[in-house]
């Protein structure tokens, strides 16, 4: 007889939602959000589909996801029809986040599981016109529309991968016109040390743009805006200046400046004798530097990992399901190291990026509920029947633990197999 996943009651009810503390990053589980899928008809500029599809110029789109939303609780408005159809031949829709319902629903999710915070990526690439900073506009108007609707805290994260160091100005620009129109001013924006919380990611990784000193001017600048704290979004090798950090010993000045360090660990391990010799190396020494100086320390956490259709659609081949999910225990094996070690605040990466098969939020949880083709993950890909929120209520058994040490071993259930 096949023996289903068997859930306790601490997974069946996800804690009641309570209004996110906006004062302080202590405490609080952050996701990080995207916002970048958009669909026909919402004006974006550079094609119909962003992010679900590629779409080259006299070809056929091809897909990027490698997962699919789960759009069963958004409205018929809220859905983007497809050509596809499921297994069982009913419709397949996707979602555009430049529709305010969906984004508040999103946010509506995050409430129920206990999600304080959740970090507005904002790309600096789309902010070299006004065309592709329109959308890049509605979402953010959206996110804050959601967070003040449902007691969440937001911030902006700003992204400059794709950019030439001699843009870094636009960041600036472009923070100064967000604190003018009144962005930091919204009950729901998040502060942390008495100050309005910016991340900034991708400085000091070997692939991105700008040196030390380039990147010691743009945070300054931020600074004279007005008063900020700064979250550095990070290589993991920042501490010993290595792996994917630069290697120049200009860049410790860079890394020391942040008031809070979130070194990315996407791909940096893959299962759990890997997560803790990240620990061991990593994690644990991070922790009592940063402690040492004073400096706040943000792990970030993902639920697994998948972009083989992303890769394709660039010309190149990389396996489907890469970094397995192992049914929610690769998720909470980082979550519970990091709060046993003693990280007082947590990342997930991501809420909604299913490009990379990093979401969280519901997913298609079995084949019957995908296309026969192009090829996608769904949540049982490791083995075990899962409903699509699953990851939604890993995530509140996560934000009920943040700042405690009672992180069990193992995930608060039993698998199959008398797990």
């Amino acid at each position: 007889m096949t023996r289903y996943l068997l859930l306790c009651l601490g997974l069946l009810l996800a804690p009641p939602a309570q209004a996110a503390d906006r004062a302080s990053l202590t405490g609080q589980h952050i996701v990080g959000y995207q916002g970048w899928f958009a669909c026909p008809g919402d004006g974006r500029p550079f094609g119909n589909w962003v992010h679900w599809f590629d779409v080259p110029p006299h070809a056929a789109p091809r897909v990027t996801v490698d997962m699919l939303p789960d759009v069963r609780d958004l409205a018929p408005e809220e859905r983007c029809p497809t050509p596809w159809r499921d297994r069982l031949g009913r419709p397949v829709a996707l979602y555009s986040a430049q529709r305010p319902a969906t984004v508040a629903r999103h946010f509506a999710w995050m409430a129920e599981h206990g999600i304080g915070v959740a970090a507005a990526g904002r790309f600096g690439v789309g902010l070299t016109s006004p065309a592709a900073q329109a959308p890049l506009d509605r979402v953010l108007d959206n996110i804050r529309a959601g967070a003040e609707a449902h007691g969440r805290g937001f911030f902006v994260a700003y992204d400059i991968s794709g950019m030439r160091a001699d843009q870094f100005a636009l960041l600036v620009a472009d923070w100064r016109a967000l604190r003018a129109r009144g962005l930091t001013a919204s009950p729901a924006y998040q502060n942390h040390q008495g100050r309005p919380v910016l991340l900034v990611w991708g400085l000091g990784f070997r692939d991105r743009p700008g040196d030390a000193d380039q990147a010691l001017a743009l945070l300054a600048a931020l600074r004279a805006v007005g008063p900020v704290t700064l979250v550095g979004g990070v290589p993991a090798g920042w501490r010993t200046l290595d792996a994917d950090s630069k290697p120049e010993p200009s860049w410790a000045a860079v890394y020391r400046s942040f008031e809070v360090l979130s070194p990315w660990t996407v791909g940096r391990y893959a299962d759990a004798p890997s997560i803790n010799a990240y620990r061991e190396s990593r994690l644990e020494p991070d922790l009592a530097l940063t402690r040492a100086r004073g400096q706040g320390f943000l792990p970030v956490i993902f639920p697994g990992f998948t972009w083989a259709n992303l890769v394709a659609a660039r010309g190149g081949r990389a396996p489907h399901n890469a970094v397995p999910r192992r049914c929610g225990a690769f998720y909470w094996d980082q979550a519970r190291t990091a709060g046993q070690a003693g990280a007082e605040m947590l990342f997930t990466a991501m809420f909604d990026e299913v490009d990379e098969g990093t979401a969280i939020f519901k997913l298609a949880p079995t084949p019957a509920d995908l296309p026969e083709a192009p090829v996608f993950t769904a949540l049982d890909a490791d083995g075990c029947r899962l409903p699509s929120d699953w990851y939604l209520r890993i995530a509140a058994q996560i934000s009920a633990r943040i700042g405690t040490r009672n992180w069990p071993d193992r995930l608060p259930m039993l698998l199959p197999g008398g797990g």
